[in-house]
């Protein structure tokens, strides 16, 4: 039977020439499989109502088209709700859009290089909100030459001296936000710097401008090293800078518990306690070895679960491992979730569940769903927990045979980097999840 070998889809991320080193993208786009815009269009009826479970399935075949990877994430990830007309889709972004520019503004305010195409690679205040004149700041904040200038106009003079001239600031939630503006800046000129993308300063400065936006609405979270890979992706796929914004911010509803840090410990811990639960169950002898290795806590798997893969695939094949994870973990209530929890709490125990079409949802929320462990007060673990004990059970007897000591297991574990199968990933992580749920069941 013939095959469509597909086509390559890096040319729609291009790499830099001299990039010679970047891991070779796997994800191809086949008729037939991928999602394209013909199936996607096909799928809305005349007042823009979706079938998603149709979507979904097709996603988890073979991935989105490129060329509607921008609309069909911004399903996947709830900015949207598939039972909205085109009418109502279209005020809701126009709400947002606004919304964001207001954020912004505000933010401009108290820091006039968000939104002027430049950002800071140096501190700009101390700890005490005393602001900082040291040459870099003033080359960064001020010079028409260097890193973090973009498009010099006559009103920068005006907004240079507003800059340069930060009064002491007294408000501690104030001084927090403007200390990691640096480090944001410092992220966004090491992230994805092998794509052509991000050879133009304007688009590092919406990077820096979106996190920035981010950090300051979200005080308890704030930025966090790995956000940049995270959001990278949206800044690339969404031409509008707002609705880029937005969908990093619902990717962040998912993931922001990784990044809430205490004095004592990182959020991701508690994601690494559920892998660990996770391989004691399904390779009881692998957990042990770690164990006696010293690597009972999994830190090993902290950059993968923090940065969802970004690390072990090529920029192609993590848009692809991403969709794909959204597409199974699926929930067609997320939009109401997200706008509106009270009311999806009370639909959820108000009809008992059954409102919910399961058709609607992904398959690893399906297969949660029948298992029955699904109730008011619990949740499913996220799929990544289960592809990093996917990949942890493959290169098992590896681990087992040569890891004699923690710098054995990150070297194993750091050699997939590149040679990994989105596809095989969720498939194998799908299989661990049903294994999973039927040992938990009898314990």
């Amino acid at each position: 039977m013939w095959r469509d070998p597909g086509v390559s889809a890096d040319s729609f991320y291009e790499i830099r020439p001299e990039c010679t080193d970047v891991p070779i993208s796997r994800f191809k786009i086949k008729a037939g499989k991928t999602l394209s815009a013909r199936k996607w269009q096909a799928a809305f009826t005349r007042e823009g109502y979706l079938d998603i479970g149709k979507t979904l399935s097709r996603i988890c075949r073979g991935g989105v088209h490129p060329s509607i990877r921008r609309e069909v994430w911004e399903f996947l990830l709830g900015c949207y709700d598939p039972k909205s007309t085109f009418e109502e889709r279209d005020q809701i972004r126009h709400r947002r859009r606004m919304q964001y520019a207001t954020i912004k503004e505000e933010c401009r305010q108290l820091f006039p290089l968000v939104g002027s195409g430049r950002f800071v690679t140096a501190p700009v205040v101390t700890e005490d909100g005393l602001p900082i004149q040291d040459p870099l700041v003033l080359k960064e904040t001020n010079s028409a030459k260097g890193l973090a200038v973009h498009n010099q106009d006559n009103n920068n003079h005006s907004r240079m001296v507003a800059t340069n001239s930060l009064k002491k600031v007294t408000d501690k939630i104030v001084v927090q936000w403007l200390l990691t503006l640096h480090q944001i800046g410092l992220d966004v000129v090491r992230t994805d710097r092998t794509l052509v993308f991000y050879e133009r300063q304007e688009n590092l400065s919406k990077l820096w401008d979106v996190l920035s936006v981010y950090a300051w609405i979200d005080k308890d979270v704030g930025y966090g090293q790995g956000m940049c890979d995270l959001c990278s992706p949206m800044i690339i796929l969404l031409d509008d800078e707002a609705d880029a914004f937005w969908c990093f911010e619902r990717l962040m509803r998912r993931l922001r518990g990784n990044f809430r840090c205490t004095e004592s410990s990182v959020g991701v811990t508690s994601q690494l306690s559920d892998l660990a639960s996770v391989t004691q169950v399904i390779d009881p002898k692998l957990h042990d070895h770690l164990e006696h290795l010293g690597g009972g806590d999994y830190l090993f798997a902290f950059r993968m679960l923090m940065v969802l893969f970004r690390r072990e695939f090529s920029f192609c094949d993590s848009l692809f491992l991403w969709e794909m994870m959204w597409a199974l973990e699926y929930d067609p209530d997320l939009f109401l979730m997200y706008e509106m929890p009270e009311s999806a709490s009370e639909k959820a125990v108000g009809s008992k569940g059954k409102s919910k079409s399961i058709r609607q949802c992904g398959k690893y929320e399906r297969e949660f769903l029948k298992s029955g462990s699904k109730n008011a007060s619990e949740a499913p673990l996220p799929i990544s927990v289960f592809l990093v004990a996917s990949v942890l059970k493959d290169k098992s007897a590896k681990l087992l045979q040569e890891a004699r000591g923690l710098d054995d297991v990150v070297k194993i574990l750091n050699d997939i980097a590149g040679n990994l199968d989105a596809k095989k990933a969720c498939s194998g992580a799908m299989k661990l999840h049903k294994k999973y749920l039927k040992k938990a069941k009898k314990h």
